[in-house]
Formats: C-alpha cells, structure tokens, sequence
C-alpha cells in the first residue's frame, strides 16, 4: 500500500512538474497597436556636407518588447518619417535615447507580463516563465540589489544578440551612424565584430553602429551611474571614454548623467571630439520640472556647479550639459513612455556654438534635428 501511495505521488509530482515546465514554454502574443506619429520638434540650421545630429525620442511602453518585429517597425516608422522631411543621409548621425536597449530584457514573455499594471506583477510573471534562468542568475547575482541585477542578467546573452541585430539592422537599413541609447549587461565587450555578455558586474552601456551595420570602438560605460540605479550597476570609471570616427565627425558619447561632469567633458576634449551624444533617461511622472535630484552617491558631485534642489530637472541638465566656447555640437535625448505604473519623462534638446536649442516640448514622440 505504501509502495503504491508513493508510486501515485511521484506521478503526480512529475506530472506537475511536467505541466509547470510546458507552461513555461508556452509565449502565445496578443493583439498589437501601436501609434508611431512623431513630431519634429527641433529642426536648426540648414543642411550642409557636414551633416547632422538626429535625435529619435520614441514612446514605449512594455508590448512594444514582446518581438523584435514590434520594435524595429516602430523605430524604423519614425526613421522613415526623418528621411521623408530630409533629415538621413550618409553623414546623418542618430541618437537613441540611455536604456531603449536594457528593455530588451522583457522579450518574449507572456501575455499577462505586459497586461498588468504594476512592475511589481510584470517582475512576478518573469520569475515564474523563467525558473531556471532566474535561478541561476540569482546565483550569480551581484551588488545590493541582487533581484534588480538578477532579472537583468538572467536574459545577458539573448539581450546582447538583440540589441546588435536590431539597432545593426536599423542602421545598416538607413545608412546612418546610430548611438543605440544604452544596454545594461554584465561586462559586456565586442570581439571579431560582435557583442558579447561577458561574467562580471553590471554596466550600463552605450554601443554606437556604423552605417554599414558594423560596430564602432567597444561598449562605452556609464562612468557614474545615478543615485537609482548604483545598487546594481557598477561604475564604468577603470575605461577611460573614447571617441570615434564617423563621416559627421570625431564623435563622443555620454551615457545619462555622465554629461554633468567636467572631468568627462575634458576626456573627451583632449581626444578633438567634435560631436557628443547624451541618451539619458529620466523617471517619474512631472520629475522635468520638480527640483533636481543630483547625485548625492557620487563624490565627484559635491564638485558641480549646481546643488541638488537649486534648480528644476529641466534646467540643471540644460546648464550641466553645456560645454561654452568649445566648438563641440551636443544632443540629449531622452526616453519616454510607460512602463506598468512608471513612467519616463524628459525633452531633449541640443547645444551649438553656445546656444541651448530646445525646440517644442511636447507628450508624444519626438525628432530633434540640429545640422552641423
């Protein structure tokens, strides 16, 4: 009898265990609409042979992730509309906006991850789809926040092979250099023209693709993450930034709040940059015009020009980010839309020959264009 009772329970252990990993298995898609108007809201100077700084601030929420099909039709939609008014060419460089490629880490998952309305129920789902890959991450896992570094580093590899498919495509497609925002993977590095997740900390990092496809340099490292997100993220200070070569000109990159900081602005100055790029992101609902938050963790802060509070969101990044008598042509593009219950806000904006060129702040997507 007991042999028996322990015989009927094993079948229905590995019957229920059965069941559960084909659930996991299962990634049914539901119905897709999405609006992919934009608006022009900056478009300065006349076009000439050096080309032009094109920043995309696109409006995404959590279903534009389900495929890569999803995705890369929104973001070409609007590079469509850009080159219909004139704005792509061959010296054209295109600026995403800092973490367009971190919510790669939501591909793929069921329906349910992208119906329900608070990060708390989408992080739920993801860790019940994803048992294995979760579990190993957690092993894994690093820095202060190990279930924030976990969720990121449980889908590393498959987010790296994305991001090169999709923003190479996109820029291969539309013969432009594209700054592809940024992408937070552990360590991650390029070799024979491919991007990997390597086994270290977690980096949040910008990779820029030439207009044949192709990558550009290796991963530049945000080299002072913000206040949110240092308890997972590592700072990226142990590689020096670099500059890069295109056909618009010697071309920089500065992830997020790395444009606050002068001792960047002069690395940068003493490699004859003639371009900077600035993704950024910036949470919460009304924070563009609520006072600005600094960066209270870093030393390097206590340094700046302005102090936490003294100023709104709006204006310390306007007057942080400028670079006066430099000669050096700027853009800051920022992130926008709705994820479960947070959201992204910012307008982005540009800097040449020391005049701010903010252009129309508006709600929906947004093309900022400054020719050089």
């Amino acid at each position: 009898m007991r042999k028996l009772l322990a015989g009927a329970l094993a079948l229905v252990f590995i019957t229920a265990v059965g069941g559960y990993g084909f659930w996991t298995l299962q990634r049914p898609e539901g119905h897709y609409l999405s609006d992919l108007r934009i608006e022009l809201a900056l478009n300065h100077g006349a076009p000439g042979e050096r080309g032009n700084l094109l920043g995309v601030e696109p409006l995404l929420n959590p279903s534009d992730y389900q495929n890569l099909q999803r995705l890369h039709r929104k973001l070409s939609a609007y590079l469509e509309q850009a080159r219909a008014q004139g704005l792509v060419g061959p010296r054209t460089v295109v600026v995403l906006p800092e973490h367009i490629g971190t919510w790669l880490w939501a591909r793929g998952e069921k329906n349910e991850f992208y119906q329900v309305t608070h990060s708390r129920d989408a992080l739920q789902w993801l860790e019940l789809s994803n048992p294995l890959r979760y579990g190993v991450a957690m092993l894994g896992a690093d820095g202060d926040d190990r279930r924030a570094d976990a969720h990121l580093r449980m889908k590393a590899e498959q987010m790296a092979n994305d991001y090169q498919q999709l923003f190479g495509g996109l820029a291969k497609e539309f013969g432009v250099t594209l700054v592809a925002g940024s992408i937070v993977l552990p360590a991650p590095y390029v070799e024979h023209g491919v991007l990997h997740a390597g086994r270290g900390p977690l980096f949040n990092s910008s990779v820029v693709f030439a207009g044949d496809g192709s990558l550009l340099g290796q991963p530049q490292r945000q080299q002072f993450p913000d206040s949110e997100t240092r308890r997972y993220i590592h700072d990226g200070r142990q590689q020096p930034l670099q500059v890069l070569q295109t056909p618009a000109g010697r071309l920089g990159v500065l992830v997020g709040s790395d444009s606050w900081y002068p001792e960047n602005r002069q690395q940068l100055a003493q490699q004859q940059v003639q371009l900077i790029a600035n993704p950024a992101f910036l949470n919460g609902k009304g924070s563009w015009d609520a006072p600005w938050r600094g960066n209270r963790h870093q030393d390097a802060a206590a340094e700046l020009a302005l102090q936490r509070g003294e100023v709104s969101e709006q204006s310390a990044w306007q007057r942080l980010t400028d670079t006066p008598g430099s000669g050096v042509s700027s853009m800051s593009v920022f992130m926008r839309g709705q994820f479960w219950e947070q959201s992204s806000t910012g307008q982005g904006f540009a800097h040449q020959a020391g005049q701010l060129l903010a252009g129309t702040p508006s709600c929906g997507a947004r093309l900022l264009n400054l020719w050089l």
